[in-house]
């Protein structure tokens, strides 16, 4: 039906004194004895618009007041009573979609926990209004960022039959029937569909790194799967990566991108949603804004994971988790060193090689390698970085100290034989990036519909 976004009445003054129609959701209802008003939001923006409705002139059905009915207005756009923006003066009000009393979005009961168990209705709310604008803004800036740097976007496969980070940690993809009578776990595999063992792939760096031998610099923006019992406020079962690949670059060159990537969508989510992040600042976060801007206008610390350590164990706090050296920061010690010592976001580098993956780039001293990881302030780790290992016999050593299968990586081996490169990248998760700059705590409120450890609602 032809009809003006919501977006549009608030924004563009032009449409003052005209006759309009707008369809949208009831928010409020407000009622008087000759007057009643109306807060409509058709999710095109974050702002609800008012309609004002003269019972003496217009009949109002009694289900057009209902939360959640579906309506469409026609009236005249007019200065509104109070402030600077605009309401609808009402001469039609149409039922679109009945809304009966049990509608779950009510004010007493809209916590952030109960609406997790309505993800289909939440995304009607404010604060669910302004994650996903946030989001899909955040989105655009990141593809515009690599667009305008030269970069090829790639699809990599979803399904896979390798494991990138070594860890075991991977969805099967199998068509075998339940209950399949196999002699041997070789001969259920071979009558699979594939003929192998294939799975949900945990990232696309593998072939991202193909890629960028061929182009140079590419990036990824799709969904990873990863089957890890963590039944946490940061980790989830699907989850959206950005990773680029970029061809002759060493680590400093990576941390270089990595910072200046991170800015780039920050200022994009401050310059376009700013509507939004006040909301944030207000009632999720309070100094939200303030961070956001002291990460954009920072130059980011460098700290080499040893004198990292040596800071920690130095410090005037307590732990839960003792700081030695060769252990993996936890979160209480990244958030130490961003909130504390360095007062502002830190790339950890040249981490012990045991606690990293097997295509790290292996350090001259034999223990570490060439791998980061960014650390902000009130979330710690935000990404991982590292120069890949380009050396062919450093890195066949690496896998089999893990007792990887090497045949199944054979195509990756390759890349170091035919003309072998320096090379690096980093991954980003998207959802832990969105609750950084939205202050949102639980990851599963950052995503549509949040797969996890006993949820596939």
């Amino acid at each position: 039906m032809k009809h003006i976004d919501i977006k549009d009445i608030l924004n563009d003054k032009t449409y003052l004194g005209k006759t309009v129609t707008v369809c949208g959701w009831v928010r409020t209802f407000r009622d008087s004895s000759q007057v009643a008003f109306l807060e409509l939001a058709d999710g095109t923006c974050f702002s609800r618009l008012q309609a004002v409705v003269d019972k003496n002139a217009v009949v109002l059905g009694s289900e057009c007041s209902k939360t959640g009915a579906a309506l469409c207005v026609t009236g005249e756009v007019v200065k509104a009573f109070k402030g600077d923006g605009v309401e609808l003066n009402a001469k039609d009000v149409q039922l679109l979609g009945k809304c009966p009393p049990e509608y779950p979005i009510q004010k007493k009961r809209t916590t952030l926990e109960f609406l997790r168990g309505i993800p289909h209705l939440r995304l009607r709310t404010n604060t669910f209004t302004a994650v996903f604008k946030v989001r899909s803004v955040a989105a655009q800036a990141i593809h515009r960022y690599f667009h305008e740097h030269g970069y090829y976007y790639i699809n990599t496969p979803i399904i896979t039959a390798s494991d990138c980070e070594g860890a075991g940690e991977m969805f099967r993809v199998t068509t075998q029937p339940y209950g399949a009578k196999c002699a041997s776990e070789a001969e259920y595999y071979q009558n699979d569909f594939f003929g192998q063992k294939a799975g949900l792939s945990v990232s696309g760096q593998l072939e991202g790194e193909v890629a960028a031998t061929a182009f140079s610099k590419i990036y990824t923006f799709g969904p990873s799967f990863r089957a890890e019992n963590s039944n946490t406020t940061r980790h989830l079962a699907e989850f959206w990566h950005i990773e680029p690949e970029v061809a002759f670059a060493e680590l400093p060159d990576i941390i270089e991108i990595a910072e200046e990537m991170l800015k780039y969508v920050i200022r994009a989510v401050l310059d376009e949603c700013a509507e939004e992040i006040g909301f944030f600042d207000s009632f999720i976060e309070k100094g939200l804004k303030e961070k956001l801007l002291g990460v954009v206008n920072s130059q980011f610390a460098v700290c080499d994971y040893t004198e990292a350590v040596e800071l920690l164990k130095k410090a005037d706090a307590k732990f839960q988790y003792p700081v030695e050296w060769g252990c993996d920061l936890q979160t209480e010690h990244e958030k130490y060193l961003t909130e504390v010592i360095f007062k502002k976001p830190v790339f950890v580098t040249n981490y012990p090689k045991a606690i990293k993956s097997f295509y790290m780039k292996q350090n001259a001293d034999g223990k570490t390698v060439a791998a980061t990881d960014l650390l902000v302030p009130g979330i710690g780790e935000i990404i991982g970085c590292s120069e890949r290992e380009a050396d062919l016999e450093k890195l066949l050593t690496a896998m089999k100290e893990r007792k990887m299968d090497v045949n199944a990586y054979k195509q990756y081996l390759d890349l170091r034989t035919f003309g072998s490169v320096p090379h690096s990248g980093f991954g980003l998760g998207f959802e832990r990036f969105v609750m950084y700059v939205t202050g949102m705590e639980n990851i599963r409120d950052v995503t549509l519909f949040p797969r996890s450890v006993n949820n596939i609602m």
